[in-house]
């Protein structure tokens, strides 16, 4: 049956093709973000040791495993994390928030562990490690350069009428594994080991952190990937105050904090490239996958900075104080933007509006008419739009919307955060009301642009005009609704 078309009930007005035009150009010409002067980025820079974490993320082992620049730093990410569940809950102090936070870090990991479970489905030629020649089962007796050998591989379970035990390789240099051993973080651990058996049911291997591999599936190389004993070389360097030789713990908990928020934005932007080379492959359904994994480590930011309302406020406005952490004059973006990963990110998330005429297999109008618009309209209201050439479409331009939501939410929560971490000084939300554009700070200019995909929004807006218009009051027979 043919599809009903749209101009008969709901017509593009000329003011409507004046609008469309107005909000495409608008959002095309949105200036790129920019970040904080160049001297506030390298103390940045310095401070979180990136140009040696820069390195680790780099550093190839397995160069048939394509998608390794990728899933590293989501690993290294996921081992950060476990090094601050161990500074968490060994802080002294009496008046840190040890319970909370430490529920906050399982929630996190649990989180971490479930982008990297989708970021390993379908991953082709990881290294794996070899438990024995037996392919997972471990003979009851071995010699002692085997137990020398396998002194990483844990039994997991018997099998049944079998000497034989089933095992699972466990890594020698990851937290986790010790984390378990403590008794202060043996049930955080614990949920985490069975958080990582659940999410990577649906992968080829498991990451070999303790978890119980009750499939016997291979296993990553894990310390061979991650690199636990480098990565955990980049501690926070606690220097103590000249004057009193107070060492302050909230140092750790700053850097370990954004030690995790890069590692994921370097995961991002490797994402985005993966991203972009599957839509110029018009692979639409994987492409959707990866946006909509995208959309997901926007959220897992938002959660990281969440982390700062769980620090000290004397212990941290002293270490604000001292590292000079403060917003540039007549600007309320703070630190944020010290980053370039999160500049990069950010900017490459944005640009995926450019991406919409390709999916829609339309080129823009160079006199402004709605001819992408249009083409929105024909696909969201087609009967064939999940089929043949045009599956994994609307899936996937529906991804690029719930990512800009994402990323507006990331923005506008952090204003939330500077103002309830460092005070209302260091957030004010009414400037950009009376800033002319080009001396608005980028956390303003974030809210006061206009939506990424205008051509997606002007689409559905006419379509629900369409059904509007359609369905109340049409006294019609069935036939005439159906022509």
């Amino acid at each position: 049956m043919a599809t009903p078309k749209l101009s008969p009930v709901s017509p593009v007005r000329p003011e409507d093709k004046q609008r469309a035009s107005s909000s495409s150009s608008s959002g095309a010409a949105a200036a790129p973000l920019r970040g904080q002067d160049d001297t506030a980025v390298e103390e940045y820079e310095q401070y979180l040791r990136l140009p040696e974490l820069a390195r680790l993320w780099k550093d190839r082992c397995c160069p048939e495993w394509a998608d390794e620049g990728l899933v590293k730093p989501a690993l290294q990410a996921l081992e950060i994390t476990f090094r601050f569940i161990s500074v968490a809950l060994s802080d002294p102090r009496g008046y840190a928030s040890r319970r909370e936070l430490a529920r906050r870090l399982e929630a996190l990991a649990a989180r971490e562990v479930e982008l990297v479970a989708a970021l390993c489905e379908g991953e082709q030629c990881p290294p794996l490690a070899e438990l024995s020649a037996s392919k997972g089962v471990l003979p009851r007796e071995r010699s002692a350069s085997e137990r020398r050998r396998e002194r990483s591989a844990s039994e997991v379970w018997k099998i049944p009428g079998s000497a034989a035990a089933v095992v699972c390789q466990v890594s020698e240099a990851s937290l986790l594994p010790r984390l378990a051993a403590w008794d202060k973080s043996e049930t955080v651990a614990a949920r985490i080991k069975y958080a990582i058996e659940s999410q990577m049911q649906g992968c080829v291997f498991t990451l070999g952190l303790g978890e119980p591999n009750l499939a016997g599936k291979p296993v990553l190389e894990y310390d061979r990937v991650v690199r636990p004993h480098e990565l955990h070389a980049l501690k926070a360097k606690i220097a103590p105050e000249p004057k009193t030789g107070y060492r302050n713990k909230e140092n750790e908990a700053l850097f370990t904090i954004h030690q995790i928020l890069e590692s994921w934005l370097c995961a991002a932007s490797q994402l985005l490239t993966r991203l972009n080379n599957r839509i110029e492959a018009r692979n639409w359904e994987a492409a959707a996958s990866d946006c909509w994994i995208l959309e997901r480590v926007w959220k897992l930011l938002a959660d990281v900075e969440d982390l700062h309302l769980l620090m000290d406020p004397d212990d941290f406005l002293r270490l604000k104080s001292q590292l000079a952490i403060r917003a540039a004059p007549g600007s309320d973006a703070s630190s944020c933007f010290r980053s370039r990963a999160l500049l990069h990110v950010a900017n490459a998330t944005r640009d995926l509006k450019k991406r919409v005429p390709c999916v829609l297999g339309v080129e823009v109008d160079p006199n402004g008419g709605p001819r992408v618009q249009e083409a929105a309209m024909r696909l969201f209201h087609s009967r064939r739009r999940g089929e043949g050439e045009e599956a994994g479409k609307v899936e996937l331009l529906q991804a690029f919307q719930a990512v800009e939501a994402a990323v507006r939410r990331f923005f506008f929560a952090y204003r939330q955060l500077v103002a309830a971490v460092m005070g209302t000084a260091e957030s004010s939300t009414n400037r950009a009301l009376f800033s002319p554009a080009e001396e608005m700070d980028p956390l303003a200019q974030m809210f006061l642009e206009p939506p990424y995909f205008p051509s997606l929004d002007a689409a559905k807006t006419f379509l629900a005009d369409y059904w509007v218009r359609r369905m109340p009051g049409d006294g019609d027979s069935a036939s005439s609704r159906r022509s």
